[in-house]
C-alpha cells in the first residue's frame, strides 16, 4: 500500500480548511494518508483528520518538546518523519508556510516539485497547473524516488471520506546551524488569508486612496471575507503588497471574488481567474473585467459597496 504524508497547516489552534482539499487529492483506496502535524501547542486534530480520511496522525516534536518555528528545522524533520515511515510522497498547501518548507524538502531529497498544483493525480504521476498568465493548463508528470507536490488553497473541493486514525508521536533530533530565528514579527494585512478566503473584495485604481478601502473591510466583516488589491492599488501604497492579488501578489481561489474599480489586466486576472463566481463593479463599460466576469454591475462602487455591506448587516442580524 502507498502511503502518502500531508503536511497540515494550523492556525489559531484550528486547521486550516484548505487543508483538507489537499487530503482530498490525496485520497486512494490503496494509499495510506499520514498527516504530519509539526510545532506542538496544536489542540487535538485526530477527529477532523479522520473525518477526511487520514490513517495515521503524526506528531512530530523534539526530545525537548514542541518545534518552535524554523524552516530549516521543520522542513529536517518532515524528511525524518518520512523516511521513518518509508514515504515517498508529500502534499502540501502552496502557502506562505508551504512556500518555505516544501521547496527545502525536495532540494534536500533531490525530489522534483511542481507547486500551485490545481489538480493531482497519484496513480500516473501527473498534475495540473496554469501557465503563461493562465492562459493554458499544464500536465506536468514527474519522476524519481521522491515526489512533492505543492496544492494552490481553494481549488480541491474537499470529500469527507471517514476512517479510523492512529495518533503517532514522531522525535525528529532534526537541528539547524545555518538559519536561527530571533523574532517573528506579523505584518501586512489584517483580516483573513487571502489564500484562504471563500470570499475576497478587492479594489484597484477606482479606490482613488488608501482611507476608501476602508468601505471593502466593513463590507467584508459581517461575512468574514478577505480584501485584496490590484497592483496599482499597491503600488500607489494605498495598501500593503501582502494584499496584492495577481500574477505578482497572491494568486487566489475564493468561491466569490468582487473587483470594485478594477480594469482587469492579463496580470490582475492571472491570479483570480480560478475564482468560483467573479463580480465586478466598474464605472467604464469597456472595462476588461467586464467580459471577464459572471455578474457585473456598470456603476459607481461608492455607491454600490455601502448599499451591499447595509444589506449584508440586515440579512446576518
Amino acid at each position: 500500500m502507498e502511503k502518502v504524508a500531508i503536511l497540515i497547516e494550523i492556525k489559531n489552534g484550528d486547521i486550516k480548511q484548505s487543508n483538507f482539499g489537499v487530503i482530498t487529492a490525496a485520497h486512494g483506496d490503496d494509499r495510506e494518508l499520514y498527516a504530519f502535524l509539526i510545532g506542538g501547542n496544536n489542540t487535538d486534530q485526530k477527529a477532523a483528520l479522520e473525518a477526511y480520511g487520514i490513517h495515521k496522525v503524526v506528531e512530530i516534536a523534539s526530545n525537548e518538546g514542541s518545534l518552535a518555528w524554523n524552516p530549516v528545522i521543520w522542513s529536517e524533520a518532515a524528511i525524518d518523519a518520512m523516511q521513518h515511515f518509508g514515504i515517498n510522497t508529500i502534499l502540501g498547501l502552496t502557502s506562505a508556510q508551504g512556500k518555505e518548507l516544501l521547496p527545502r524538502i525536495a532540494a534536500r531529497l533531490d525530489a522534483p516539485l511542481v507547486m500551485d498544483c490545481t489538480a493531482v493525480n497519484l496513480n500516473d504521476h501527473t498534475v495540473k497547473k496554469s501557465q503563461y498568465s493562465g492562459k493554458t493548463v499544464a500536465t506536468i508528470k514527474t519522476h524519481g524516488t521522491h515526489r512533492i507536490y505543492g496544492i494552490r488553497p481553494n481549488t480541491i473541493e474537499p470529500v469527507a471520506k471517514p476512517a479510523t486514525a492512529e495518533l503517532i508521536q514522531y522525535i525528529s533530533d532534526a537541528d539547524s546551524q545555518a538559519l536561527t530565528i530571533k523574532e517573528i514579527k506579523q505584518t501586512g494585512s489584517v483580516g483573513i488569508d487571502l489564500t484562504e478566503a471563500d470570499v475576497i473584495i478587492s479594489g484597484g485604481r477606482g479606490m482613488e486612496n488608501s482611507e476608501n478601502f476602508r468601505i471593502l473591510w466593513e463590507c467584508a466583516e459581517p461575512i468574514r471575507a478577505a480584501v485584496g488589491a490590484s497592483r496599482v492599488a499597491v503600488d500607489a501604497g494605498w495598501v500593503p503588497h501582502s494584499m496584492q492579488v495577481g500574477q505578482t501578489g497572491a494568486t487566489v481561489s475564493p468561491k466569490v471574488y468582487i473587483a470594485c474599480g478594477i480594469s482587469g489586466s492579463v496580470q490582475h486576472f492571472a491570479g483570480m481567474k480560478t475564482s468560483g463566481l467573479i463580480i465586478a463593479i466598474n464605472t467604464d463599460p469597456d472595462a476588461a473585467i467586464l467580459k471577464r466576469c459572471d455578474y457585473f454591475a456598470v456603476a459607481d462602487l461608492f455607491d454600490i459597496i455601502p448599499l451591499l455591506t447595509g444589506k449584508l448587516k440586515i440579512q446576518l442580524v
